[in-house]
């Protein structure tokens, strides 16, 4: 019995270094594991903290950068042969889109209404009604046919709003303050003189919020009273 119990001995102390190696080895690993979990916790952390670059640009002496990506925007709405003075007559069809920047949106969704830096791009396409094989109504040509830029900005604008149109340059200077543009949106934006009476799928979170602004909900009043 004594040699079996030698080599089962024997055995056992040559089986010990196996068993140290395997668990060092595992620590190790262990520790690797953890460094690179706390390596992603760190940069989570990081990127979490780091405010994103949006809002609007300018150059040097106070131009607006167009946004080059707002179609990859949030898309508010498509208006077709809209006008606000009936006097115009046009010759064509015309479809305006209009397009918001993400981080504006979420607020809205959340408050009813616009923080600053919002940027709002209304893009001017003609209509077509002839082409491949639709036989009725009208559809949007490729070709755009104007661009122009809503922003708030209260800290650079004396009413916190300002337009800015675009063709195909890359900056603009701010439309006057004597224009129509301004007196108009003042007067008959439902909120914070942007036309959200023609964003479908924000106008019933203004109101659910109740950030209508007094002269809209004044003026829709109005019709119904009659």
């Amino acid at each position: 019995m004594q040699p079996e119990g030698d080599a089962t001995q024997a055995a056992g102390w040559q089986a010990a270094p196996h068993r140290h190696d395997t668990s060092a080895m595992l620590t190790k690993i262990t520790t690797v594991l953890l460094a690179v979990v706390v390596l992603f916790s760190a940069a989570a952390f990081r990127q979490t903290a780091t405010p994103s670059n949006w809002g609007p640009q300018y150059t040097a002496d106070g131009q607006l950068k167009f946004p080059e990506d707002y179609r990859q925007w949030v898309y508010l709405t498509s208006g077709f042969d809209m006008s606000y003075n009936p006097a115009i007559a046009m010759d064509h069809h015309m479809f305006d889109n209009v397009f918001v920047n993400p981080e504006s949106y979420k607020a809205f969704v959340e408050t009813g209404t616009w923080p600053d830096k919002t940027m709002l791009v209304l893009e001017v396409r003609a209509g077509k009604n002839k082409g491949s094989i639709n036989q009725a109504g009208h559809y949007q040509d490729t070709a755009v046919m104007g661009r122009e830029v809503h922003v708030k900005d209260e800290a650079r604008f004396p009413g916190k709003w300002a337009f800015f149109g675009f063709d195909e340059a890359k900056t603009a200077k701010m439309v006057p303050l004597a224009a129509e543009c301004y007196t108009c949106h003042s007067t008959h934006a439902a909120v914070d003189t942007t036309f959200v009476q023609f964003y479908p799928t924000l106008l019933p979170i203004a109101k659910s919020k109740g950030t209508l602004s007094a002269s809209y909900q004044k003026e829709t009043a109005a019709p119904a009273a009659k």
